[in-house]
């Protein structure tokens, strides 16, 4: 299968505020007919990026191309994106059919075809019928497919989506994430979605692009952003993890098992998880460990025998937390506070007579660590 055409291509792209660098020589790919997600924290420079994409504002340098051609000095609206914010900006002297209908009006098209185009925009974000009302009647889920159909009547080449979500509550929040991405593969446009939420980039997108400081950490598709975070910055951003500091002490060829000494407590083993960056002997390196992979009790971990490595801690539970679907504890052990999350099934997923105080043993299988070099 041939690869995809680039629908957005970013090269070498800077942007500049003054003396701050907002966007720092970015070069980005984004493929036909994907969802992809800008991924980081606030100031990281994810909505900078979407609106030199949308032409609100200029690259100081670098250039970027939609469908194959440089957009430099293109003003917004003679782009083919259009764009949907966390304020739906919707009119509200005017119906849903006409808040709808704006963008045709401003390119010309009015009358029959109007109403045929709009018909279909309302039809794929599940309002028919809902034209003739105000958009102060609507709810705020309705309000946003108002704003989403508005945003495809014109059939964009690229629909850029900046916090969409951020308004809503956390129900109907979630519902709106599957909302997204479903529309997505129906109309088969290339979504961009700029988001501080780890759990929206996850559930909607086929590739995710972890930004910091104006720069990409890491992009690809969730599972392997999860499995395998390139740096420290990624596997805390995307998910939880518990961070170890050691030094390594046997390394193997490219892909094979690296042994890190956790500060004389423990030896540990496991694999680096970006290959390229491979420190050397004795080299300060950090070890990811996710709260679900560990486990706490009396009790051999599962599938520990005698051919499956596994490191075991002897420690003290200092809290134990109720989250409804799961229970968290925290652990003090001889390397430092560990994370361990249960999922608390039908209230049967605590560790039966395990409590803050109790001394119990925590442990984890050798392929949960993940070794970051950096």
């Amino acid at each position: 299968m041939s690869e995809r055409a680039a629908d957005v291509r970013l090269v070498d792209v800077t942007k500049r505020f003054g003396d701050v660098v907002a966007v720092d020589q970015m070069n980005l790919d984004i493929q036909r007919g994907t969802f992809h997600s800008l991924l980081g924290p606030s100031g990281c420079g994810k909505t900078t990026t979407l609106r030199m994409i949308a032409g609100f504002e200029q690259p100081s340098a670098g250039e970027v191309f939609i469908a194959g051609l440089p957009v430099a000095g293109v003003p917004a609206f003679r782009r083919n994106v259009n764009t949907v914010f966390q304020h739906y900006a919707l009119f509200p002297h005017m119906d849903v059919a006409r808040n709808v209908g704006y963008g045709l009006r401003q390119r010309g098209v009015k009358g029959d075809e109007e109403r045929r185009r709009v018909g279909e925009a309302l039809e794929l974000v599940r309002l028919e019928g809902h034209g003739k009302r105000r958009t102060w009647e609507l709810s705020g889920g309705q309000q946003q497919r108002v704003a989403l159909a508005r945003a495809l009547v014109n059939h964009p080449t690229v629909l850029l989506l900046d916090e969409p979500l951020g308004a809503l509550d956390m129900k109907l929040r979630k519902e709106m994430q599957l909302e997204l991405k479903s529309l997505q593969h129906r109309v088969g446009i290339t979504f961009i979605y700029v988001t501080h939420d780890q759990e929206e980039a996850i559930t909607m997108s086929d590739v995710v692009v972890v930004m910091r400081d104006g720069r990409i950490q890491q992009q690809g598709a969730p599972r392997d952003l999860y499995e395998r975070p390139a740096n420290r910055f990624v596997a805390g951003f995307l998910g939880l993890s518990n961070f170890l500091s050691g030094r390594l002490t046997a390394a193997g060829r490219a892909g094979e098992p690296v042994e890190v000494d956790l500060g004389g407590i423990a030896t540990i083993h496991g694999s680096l998880t970006d290959p390229a960056a491979v420190p050397v002997l004795g080299a300060e390196v950090t070890v990811a460990v996710r709260p679900e992979r560990l486990w706490l009790g009396p009790a051999e971990p599962p599938g520990a025998t005698a051919g499956a490595g596994a490191t075991r801690l002897d420690g003290r539970v200092s809290q134990a937390m109720y989250l409804g679907d799961q229970i968290e504890y925290r652990i003090e052990t001889p390397v430092g506070e560990l994370m361990i999350r249960r999922q608390n099934s039908e209230g049967g997923g605590a560790i039966v007579g395990v409590g803050p105080g109790d001394p119990v043993i925590v442990g984890w299988r050798d392929d949960a660590n993940l070794i970051l070099a950096a």
